[in-house]
């Protein structure tokens, strides 16, 4: 494989991370699966349809149970991928959802570390026409809306420690906990519990470096990840890096279940790739949305406005949503803990070239987190 002709020493998650990630020459993606397009590794399943009701699929956006698209992956029980699911429009709700809604305040984003909370309030009123009106010049200047790189939901996570603590917590999203319930449920897991999500924020040149979720107390039950726009390449390993990973893309509307044996092992995405075809945005994404419905919807449908907004945002961004289950059932935090208030920004998650980050001094950024957690009672 031509991974293998990378830097000697490395690890073999390693080297497909970089072989995946390098532009020139571009890396060939003949071994990346799609899952639509089928793969002697990929195995159709089907879930039972007594898991999940209509009514319930249909509050939330979601295709009757039936009509999913569902695949397993040789060699990694527990992994399931669910090809967009989605009603018609709803992709348009959930985006707006991620643009418009979960970056306000009392959540958490990257912007906080190093902006005012006077200017982090409203990053959709602050961007909306600057995005409707962006240029098409390359170096225009971002938005705020841009520069955004991640949100965290419910428990926080601190990116430094690695933790999450039940001191710094704000409420969970109704609609989101609604949706991973539904999709949770429909795949066997009818006791989880969304307490924490984040939300990361790509553009063509981000990415996510080589990592496991393990820092939840709860690891029997799923991890949940949502994909809207742009797509990506992701690999998932093993228990270790010396495990050469499995490359496979996901599309707009795509979730994956990582539960069992692969609620544990090392992924990452090296890098972030148009849709094929050359459209600006996927046409699952072009779909407008339905208006019958049997039930009234969770959340408002996107208006015209708003999606010439989050259009114009997802031209070459992608969004992701992971919920996870924090606290075992019945459990709670170890005592003692304290929650500490260190910053920085996440360690694997970045952008070519130059950061878009500006990181404060050690005892400004304490005073600014301090400021932070003191207004929002965390």
């Amino acid at each position: 494989m031509a991974a293998c002709m990378l830097e000697q020493g490395e690890d073999a998650f390693r080297k497909l991370f970089r072989f995946y990630k390098r532009r020139n020459p571009p890396a060939d993606l003949n071994g990346v699966i799609d899952f639509n397009r089928g793969h002697a590794k990929v195995r159709s399943t089907k879930l039972s349809n007594n898991l999940l009701n209509d009514q319930d699929a249909s509050k939330v956006g979601l295709l009757p149970l039936h009509q999913w698209k569902v695949y397993g992956l040789e060699d990694f029980p527990g992994f399931l991928y669910i090809s967009n699911p989605f009603l018609p429009g709803w992709q348009h709700c959930w985006v707006r959802q991620c643009l418009k809604l979960y970056p306000r305040k009392p959540n958490v984003c990257n912007l906080d570390l190093h902006m005012g909370l006077d200017q982090t309030s409203d990053l959709w009123g602050d961007s909306q026409e600057k995005l409707r009106n962006k240029s098409s010049v390359r170096r225009s200047q971002k938005t705020l809306l841009e520069k955004l790189r991640w949100v965290t939901l419910g428990y926080h996570y601190n990116w430094d420690t690695k933790t999450y603590n039940h001191e710094h917590h704000t409420p969970f999203p109704p609609d989101l906990a609604e949706l991973s319930c539904c999709v949770s449920a429909a795949c066997g897991f009818h006791s989880f519990k969304p307490e924490a999500g984040i939300l990361n924020y790509y553009h063509l040149d981000s990415s996510l470096g080589i990592h496991v979720d393990e820092s939840e107390l709860d690891h029997q039950s799923p991890l949940l990840s949502f994909s809207f726009g742009q797509s990506c390449i992701f690999l998932l390993g093993g228990l270790t890096r010396e495990h050469t990973p499995t490359a496979m893309m996901m599309h707009s509307g795509d979730i994956m279940v990582m539960s069992g044996q692969s609620r544990l092992l090392y992924h990452a995405v090296p890098r972030i790739l148009p849709f094929p075809g050359g459209d600006l945005l996927p046409p699952c994404l072009s779909v407008a949305p339905s208006t019958e419905t049997s039930e009234p919807p969770l959340i408002e449908p996107c208006s015209t406005l708003d999606w010439e907004v989050c259009a114009q945002y997802l031209h070459c961004s992608r969004i992701n949503m992971t919920v996870r289950q924090v606290l075992k059932e019945g459990g709670s935090f170890p005592q003692g803990e304290k929650f500490m208030l260190r910053g920085s920004e996440d360690s694997y998650h970045c952008d070519d070239g130059k950061r878009t980050m500006e990181l404060l001094d050690g005892e400004d950024l304490l005073a600014k987190r301090g400021k932070i957690a003191q207004e929002y009672g965390m």
